[in-house]
């Protein structure tokens, strides 16, 4: 069901410029079947929150205020209703799209998809994108260049950073720092060596869930 939850952020602008806030967060707002972590659609604002004309505005007004945007970059995995993974579905070992992700044809998933398959630590709602695979870069890349032309974001949070193939780091970064030079990269740390992501190649920061210790 179509919701305009975010327009309701706009209430917010004349708070956050009152707190000197220069930048907001956003976790996914594409298309996923739940959480947003499992996307369907890298392309569409999920309905639950509005359109993407909706969330254009939003970008536009945050700008206005001298906000910038940082997005969620969900790429180490996608929903079971991302349109590669329901080729495979439905195709098996035809469809086009099988080395998109890690596959076996001689064994099973638990949803008993007829093929067993690489989900993120265990979670097989979430499946795991090959990122060596130039394809599914290029897919990739084409959606950030989309969201840079349409919304002007600022940067992405890369989500499980740790765990992301590092050439596509710093593929990424390219891509990013060719269309708007002072693009933003961060990556989610849960833990490990920052110094291996944060570092001029790849990505200017991370996060540090490890500090409270």
């Amino acid at each position: 069901k179509l919701e305009h939850r975010i327009l309701k952020v706009a209430d917010y602008i004349p708070h956050l410029v009152k707190l000197n806030v220069d930048s907001v967060y956003f976790c996914p707002v594409f298309e996923s079947s739940a959480h947003g972590y499992d996307t369907a659609d890298f392309s569409k604002i999920d309905v639950r929150l509005g359109t993407n004309e909706d969330f254009k505005a939003i970008c536009e007004k945050l700008h206005e205020n001298g906000i910038k945007v940082i997005l969620d970059g969900v790429f180490n995995h996608v929903g079971r209703n991302f349109f590669a993974f329901r080729d495979v579905q439905e195709k098996k070992w035809n469809s086009p799209y099988k080395d998109w992700f890690y596959i076996s044809f001689d064994g099973n998933s638990n949803y008993n998809d007829g093929f067993w398959y690489e989900g993120w630590e265990g979670h097989f709602e979430l499946v795991k994108l090959n990122l060596d695979n130039p394809a599914v870069k290029e897919y990739l890349f084409e959606r950030v260049r989309e969201w840079i032309d349409c919304f002007d974001i600022d940067g992405l949070r890369l989500d499980v950073a740790y765990m992301l193939n590092r050439q596509f780091m710093r593929d990424l970064k390219n891509v990013c720092v060719s269309k708007k030079p002072k693009f933003f990269l961060a990556g989610e740390m849960i833990h490990g060596n920052y110094n291996e992501i944060v570092n001029p190649d790849m990505l200017h920061s991370a996060t540090n869930y490890e500090c409270f210790k």
